[in-house]
């Protein structure tokens, strides 16, 4: 049995892949909005636990917040949703700690892909 020895790790933020984000369970638009909301609310945590650099939090802040609000418009695109979340995945690819948040923004963008 492997033993792990973590005396001295610091973990500042660790994203709970098993959390509350699950796009395999998206039945419809609004299910996906409330995910994209949900992973909104996730990289709000990682930005706040400090995980990224200023600017980087900033420009994936706002990538994000985009492609949330345009899936909210009556008649959504799908093309800037899905620009949206790849630049705010090659925002955040670099970073080891927001591996999950990457992650969940490839599943994010298949999902869109499916209802838009």
């Amino acid at each position: 049995m492997p033993v792990f020895d973590q005396r001295g790790q610091q973990v500042s933020y660790q994203y709970n892949a098993a959390g509350d984000i699950n796009f395999g369970a998206v039945q419809n638009r609004m299910d996906l909005i409330g995910q994209l909301e949900h992973l909104q609310a996730e990289l709000d945590k990682a930005i706040q636990a400090n995980v990224f650099d200023e600017e980087t939090a900033t420009d994936a802040g706002y990538r994000l917040k985009k492609a949330v609000q345009q899936a909210k418009k009556p008649e959504p695109d799908q093309k800037s949703i899905l620009d949206h979340l790849t630049e705010a995945k090659a925002l955040i690819e670099g970073v080891a700690a927001a591996g999950g948040l990457v992650t969940a923004l490839v599943q994010a963008a298949e999902v869109v892909r499916n209802f838009f």
